[in-house]
């Protein structure tokens, strides 16, 4: 039984698509089970399949944009790990996709390894952000206010544990081991994270801690 990852393609450059296609062929960890040109027809096709993982271009022309699909699929509920792929370095593009709970957001131009390595890092529960987008984050909007880091007192020792090791990109069996209690435990902790801090994925947690406190999301 093969234990790669199901992804659905969607980009609307036929070009673009056939070179990820063979990219990812070529490793054990993913196969591609679909592609789609359009956000809509990505949406019929993802209801479809029911994928595990969704690679989403961010802009394709007419129709639905990558993060009105990622919206779409949000309100269906489809348990789809979804990764937009973009070719602009946009804050408030990439502030709206964490809100709507995406798994990683990485830059087109990226080295074929460095791609595979995001995906990776995202089939494992970890952070898939390309450096760029990090460093974008250190010129913040001056018109949006950080969160506010009163939130912090919030959580109890083990959470505020647990999400500065999110925020170093850390994956549940990471942490668990970090920590000494069990991956259900992990899991527990990010549960409550996410519902207190009104979050909705591992990768808004990093970003939160990164705008309130200054530490890089990547760090280790």
């Amino acid at each position: 039984m093969s234990n790669r990852s199901c992804i659905l393609l969607v980009d609307d450059h036929p070009l673009m698509r056939r070179g990820i296609v063979e990219l990812l062929a070529s490793t054990d960890d993913f196969e591609v089970v679909a592609e789609a040109s359009s956000g809509r027809e990505a949406i019929k096709v993802a209801c479809q399949l029911r994928p595990e993982m969704i690679l989403l271009d961010q802009h394709m022309p007419g129709g639905l944009s990558g993060l009105q699909v990622l919206d779409e699929l949000r309100q269906l509920a489809l348990p789809i790990q979804a990764v937009i792929l973009t070719a602009q370095l946009n804050r408030n593009e990439f502030l709206s996709a964490l809100q709507l709970g995406v798994a990683g957001y990485i830059l087109k131009d990226a080295d074929p390894e460095m791609l595979l390595a995001h995906l990776r890092r995202c089939r494992h529960g970890e952070i898939a952000l390309s450096e760029e987008m990090v460093a974008l984050l250190a010129h913040p909007d001056e018109s949006q206010s950080a969160p506010s880091a009163e939130l912090l007192s919030t959580l109890t020792p083990r959470e505020g544990q647990t999400l500065a090791l999110i925020a170093q990109g850390l994956s549940n069996k990471e942490i668990a081991r970090e920590i000494g209690i069990s991956d259900s435990t992990v899991k527990v902790y990010v549960k409550s994270l996410l519902s207190k801090l009104n979050m909705r994925s591992r990768l808004e947690l990093a970003v939160w801690v990164y705008k309130s406190t200054g530490m890089n999301p990547k760090d280790s």
